[in-house]
């Protein structure tokens, strides 16, 4: 009988640990796929919940791949984790214009 290579221990905690952490659990998705570099979780969170699951500079998704390294060694496998941006807006695109502060605190420096 062949194994299940989409369920796994890796996969059940990063889902139960994401959907603790983000406002809509029912908008998290978890795939698992396996392949000659080792294990390949794939997750997917609401747009409003990307931040929690990231985390402040990057600290809370770091954390979890760690995590997984862990779980992956004790099964002697490769655990990595990819976070796919939800769809239809760029990361920071419209948050953040492009020269907007900069050029002003450049000027104020320059004159001083």
């Amino acid at each position: 009988m062949a194994e299940d290579v989409t369920q796994g221990t890796d996969r059940d905690f990063i889902e139960y640990i994401v959907k603790q952490i983000v406002e809509s659990p029912d908008e998290v998705e978890v795939t698992r796929d396996v392949d000659e570099m080792g294990v390949l979780i794939t997750l997917k969170v609401g747009k409003n919940d990307m931040g929690k699951v990231i985390g402040k500079s990057g600290q809370t998704a770091k954390s979890l791949r760690i995590l997984l390294r862990v779980i992956g060694s004790k099964n002697n496998s490769r655990v990595n984790l990819k976070i796919v941006e939800p769809e239809g807006e760029e990361a920071g695109a419209q948050e953040i214009p492009v020269e907007e502060t900069p050029a002003e605190e450049v000027a104020e420096e320059a004159a001083e």
